[in-house]
């Protein structure tokens, strides 16, 4: 775990309006990559607006890289098409994590970031003190497509030094 800074938690919540890659629908997965780190959620069957509710934990080394974020359409028997990507910057929660928390009311919105050319935010997001952690909820509109959103949570996880004898 040489140089590991801290674990991101990416909770990838659901789709909103993803587009139709078959007849009947897509059958969305998201990938998730910090680096050379990739991890993906579950396939959700004949759906635009899937429901995922699933926790990836990516260690992080350089808290600058970006999150890149891809939705795709399992196929079984050709390539799995692509259905929008995006790029997240943490940050504005890594810019937080060393805050002192003591005088920090739970539910507190430490720093709003709003949607512009240079992000691919939807709608404002926020990061929050929220029952003992630092976390930053948001949708993205995905890009390279013709409609999609994503709602994501992301927490940040400070790993304690290891103690030396």
């Amino acid at each position: 775990m040489d140089g590991l800074v801290g674990l991101l938690k990416v909770r990838v919540v659901r789709g909103i309006n993803l587009a139709y890659r078959d007849a009947r629908g897509s059958d969305p997965y998201v990938v998730i990559r910090l680096g050379k780190k990739k991890l993906k959620t579950s396939v959700k069957k004949r759906s635009v607006n899937p429901i995922w509710h699933e926790e990836l934990t990516l260690t992080v080394t350089n808290p600058s890289q970006p999150l890149k974020l891809e939705v795709f359409d399992k196929d079984t028997f050709s390539r799995d098409d692509p259905m929008g990507d995006a790029e997240i910057d943490v940050a504005p929660l890594m810019e937080v994590v060393n805050m002192n928390p003591e005088e920090i009311k739970n539910g507190a919105i430490i720093r709003s970031v709003r949607p512009s050319t240079k992000n691919c935010l939807a709608d404002e997001s926020h990061v929050c003190w929220r029952n003992g952690k630092f976390v930053q909820d948001m949708i993205l509109r995905l890009k390279n497509v013709e409609s999609g959103e994503i709602q994501l949570q992301l927490q940040w996880v400070n790993i304690p030094p290891v103690a030396t004898r």
